[in-house]
């Protein structure tokens, strides 16, 4: 059991993120004279049942999506009611803030402040306990750290990432052959090039990227985003599906209208979305299907689930917004049976490890992913090591808030 971890200054600051709007960091420092800073991601496409970010809402200045609030919230709410007290754990930490806040969804405070400080905590007793961040992480969850997390890595993009050229937001890569992240990153990089030299041949496009670094050219089709996908792993020397398979974040919910899913000019029912995506995992190497449906259309999702079991996992995102609510939800009704963890969706650390235990007591796989507006703060790698993650996804490898990441995930596997 760890030594009680007393809390001697907390503070906090807007900074920006990769798509140069504000967020927030924190600094914890301990009385045992440890201290940490952590920094907060911010997504783009956000669920209905995320807990809620704080932003100022002044049009002057940052076109009202300033942080300023939730650094003040830090700083004169959180810090005197935590400084000088003796804290067990994180989890009596975690529990103080989400009472401190007092809403079902840290509207108050902003999940935004309240994750920043649980983070900022846990890097901060990581430090006063002299272990690398992982095997603390891994120590909260009451595992060993057994392995490093396979990679899922962005190609393509469209929907709300860029621009919508095509309705489903991203086409990844999984280079299911690799035996290290090491490996992982060279094939990776090997298809990543070869796609773009094969999209500025066929659409004469530059390689312009997305906000997650995918590229971006104008597909005429979802298909040809997938074709080309499989044709640039091909044409890297690789096989498409023993070597390199796809992952699809489809995204659903974001054109997901009056019952009907509208892909171009087709407006499908939610068993024709299903036909759509099952057709695609029959042409294409798909092994993960993310957010199929949109993120209330419970009554379709068992159906997906069924329809891909043993080709691909139905991945929840906005459906299950880390939240052990829905997750328990879509346990029992059987509407997905792979979870990605998004720490800010729920807003604690401690809230997030349970949904993890839900997810992994029902036998799901667990991805943990970054968001769309990232910092180069690379605690997330800690975290998909520390908590046993079968795959991550933090984007694709071109921006340093992503390399931040995946540089991370090198650092750790070249130490365990």
């Amino acid at each position: 059991r760890q030594a009680m971890s007393r809390i001697k200054r907390l503070t906090a600051l807007e900074i920006l993120d990769s798509r140069g709007r504000p967020t927030v960091a924190a600094t914890c420092e301990l009385a045992s004279g440890a201290s940490a800073s952590a920094s907060v991601p911010s997504g783009a496409s956000t669920g209905h049942a995320e807990a809620r970010e704080l932003r100022d809402g002044d049009p002057k200045r940052y076109r009202g999506l300033g942080c300023r609030r939730a650094v003040a919230n830090i700083i004169d709410v959180i810090a005197p009611k935590l400084v000088s007290l003796e804290l067990a754990d994180q989890a009596e930490l975690d529990r103080m803030l989400i009472a401190c806040d007092g809403t079902h969804n840290k509207s108050k405070l902003g999940s935004n402040a309240i994750l920043a400080v649980s983070l900022a905590f846990a890097r901060a007793t990581a430090s006063e306990r002299g272990v690398p961040l992982y095997r603390h992480f891994a120590d909260m969850f009451g595992s060993s750290v057994s392995g490093m997390p396979q990679l899922t890595v962005n190609l393509f993009s469209g929907g709300k990432h860029a621009g919508g050229q095509v309705p489903i937001q991203d086409v990844l890569v999984v280079p299911v052959a690799a035996k290290t992240i090491d490996e992982g990153l060279a094939i990776i990089f090997d298809v990543y090039q070869t796609a773009a030299e094969l999209t500025h041949s066929k659409y004469g496009a530059r390689a312009l990227k997305a906000d997650e670094g995918g590229l971006a050219p104008p597909f005429p089709d979802i298909e040809s985003m997938l074709g080309d996908a499989v044709a640039a792993i091909r044409l890297a020397g690789y096989e498409a599906g023993t070597q390199v398979a796809l992952a699809v974040d489809v995204a659903a919910s974001h054109f997901y209208r009056d019952q009907r899913y509208h892909l171009g000019l087709k407006a499908l029912s939610s068993s024709q979305m299903i036909d759509q995506i099952d057709g695609w995992c029959s042409a294409y190497p798909i092994i993960s299907v993310e957010d199929g449906l949109a993120e209330d259309d419970w009554d379709a999702w068992p159906h997906l689930t069924e329809r891909l079991t043993g080709r691909a996992i139905t991945l929840g995102d906005d459906l299950l917004c880390t939240n052990p609510v829905r997750i328990s939800r879509a346990i029992e009704s059987r509407s997905a049976n792979a979870l990605l963890l998004k720490v800010n969706q729920i807003g604690t650390l401690t809230e997030a490890l349970a949904a993890l235990r839900l997810a992994i007591s029902a036998r799901w796989h667990v991805t943990i992913s970054a968001r769309s507006g990232e910092t180069e703060d690379h605690w997330l790698a800690d975290l998909a090591v520390g908590w046993g993650a079968h795959q991550i996804k933090v984007g694709s490898i071109t921006q340093s808030e992503r390399l931040s990441k995946y540089n991370r995930l090198l650092q750790i596997e070249a130490e365990i």
